[in-house]
């Protein structure tokens, strides 16, 4: 390729990022929100964000056992009772006394501090301490970890496991979150058949719903899966508008590009506003955005590969935004390679690899081996994306290119 041919290409093609920030910009967030019990809740995206309604610790209490001590400058202490956690000590507490206390129990007001177990000697009910004492030492305060009326989390996080603890800990069982988007998805293609059924000459088995299904599901959404649909316009025109009556947004795989026989660009054109990229991506060239009718549309490129590197890089940012979540960038870390990447200018590559630690603790990557956009296994076999940036070419061993190792949506 030429140095004219590949500036002709760049200045044709749109940077992914250049994409991803338009369709953003265009995309509004669901506002329904639904209240739920905190045990339906890991997954969900918040709605609001979570005040606490108290300190966490709500009492002062003892970081381990110990003997919680009236005041400094006594020699020795009369023990004169204890306190375990959920049964705290009930008296007082001179200034010469102490009482025998266990981790997480609350410290009594009249206390100035806990002094390990291990440094006292106890004869009798009468306790001397090996090491000086310092006042406040050993005790976990009141609202130390979370206080009062602070906020513990952010609208429009997805809640973690941690998450869910972190709000039980602060007495919340319900929660407000937002009502999960409703996706339709389905594929375009004469030669497409459902898996289970004898391939006849020209056929193959419709994959891309059983690669896309998985992280949709994973995001929470609600999804219409329909079957594919035939190439002709009046047939995706139909499904487009019945899927847009049910739906938040309508995904398809195919017929987005430019060819004779890509019908999903017109229909789309038919029944609303359509913008189409040319991507500066491999794969996944073709990329179609636009609205139909009130309901948001996708259009993702037809190859397996395509359409599932275009909808992790592309789709689900605007998903995850649609739903109403905080969006951030996917984390990409430096490595070695340890074999040639074969690559032009003019197109980021998302080259499916396969990262390691090596001897001396350095990450390092390898290809999957065959990089089509219709192999599967150069997927199924990777546990990363070699992002390769839009100028670069050819990769030789050793050098440092950028990986993004796979995350809970291709997990």
């Amino acid at each position: 390729m030429s140095i004219c041919d590949q500036e002709g290409l760049q200045k044709a093609l749109t940077p992914v990022a250049d994409a991803l920030m338009q369709i953003l910009a265009s995309v509004t967030p669901i506002t329904h929100i639904e209240t739920i019990p905190l045990n339906k809740a890991y997954g969900r995206i918040l709605a609001s964000a979570a005040v606490s309604p108290m300190n966490v610790p709500p009492e002062d209490n003892s970081a381990m056992d110990g003997y919680a001590i009236g005041e400094l400058g006594y020699r020795e202490y009369t023990c004169v009772g204890e306190a375990f956690a959920g049964h705290p000590y009930q008296g007082t507490v001179k200034p010469d006394e102490c009482i025998r206390i266990m981790t997480g129990a609350p410290v009594p007001s009249d206390c100035s501090l806990v002094e390990m177990q291990e440094n006292a000697t106890v004869v009798g009910n009468v306790v001397t301490f090996t090491e000086t004492l310092k006042a406040g030492s050993n005790i976990r305060r009141a609202g130390e970890d979370i206080a009062l009326g602070s906020h513990v989390l952010t609208a429009g996080r997805r809640l973690t496991p941690s998450d869910c603890g972190l709000l039980a800990s602060i007495g919340l069982a319900q929660v407000e979150v937002k009502t999960p988007i409703k996706v339709a998805l389905f594929t375009t293609g004469d030669e497409l058949i459902a898996p289970g059924t004898a391939l006849k000459a020209g056929q193959i088995y419709e994959s891309n719903s059983y690669v896309l299904t998985p992280i949709l599901q994973k995001l929470g959404a609600e999804l219409i899966v329909l079957p594919a649909v035939e190439d002709n316009e009046n047939s995706i025109k139909k499904a487009l508008h019945d899927a847009s009556e049910k739906a938040d947004i309508v995904i398809t795989c195919g017929g987005v590009s430019v060819g004779d026989a890509d019908y999903t660009r017109k229909a789309v054109e038919a029944l609303g506003q359509l913008e189409l990229w040319k991507l500066a991506m491999k794969p996944g060239k073709p990329l179609a955005f636009g609205r139909i009718i009130n309901c948001l549309f996708l259009g993702l490129p037809g190859n397996p590969v395509s359409a599932l590197v275009t909808l992790h890089q592309v789709g689900l940012p605007l998903l995850r935004k649609l739903s109403g979540e905080q969006v951030t960038p996917n984390i990409r870390l430096s490595a070695t390679t340890t074999e040639i990447l074969r690559k032009r200018p003019g197109r980021a590559d998302y080259q499916r690899g396969i990262a390691s630690v090596n001897s001396p603790g350095q990450l390092e990557v390898r290809s999957t081996g065959l990089q089509g956009s219709g192999i599967l296994t150069s997927v199924s076999q990777a546990n990363c994306f070699i992002v390769l940036e839009q100028e670069r070419g050819r990769v030789e061993i050793g050098e440092t290119v950028m990986v993004e190792m796979f995350d809970e949506w291709l997990k």
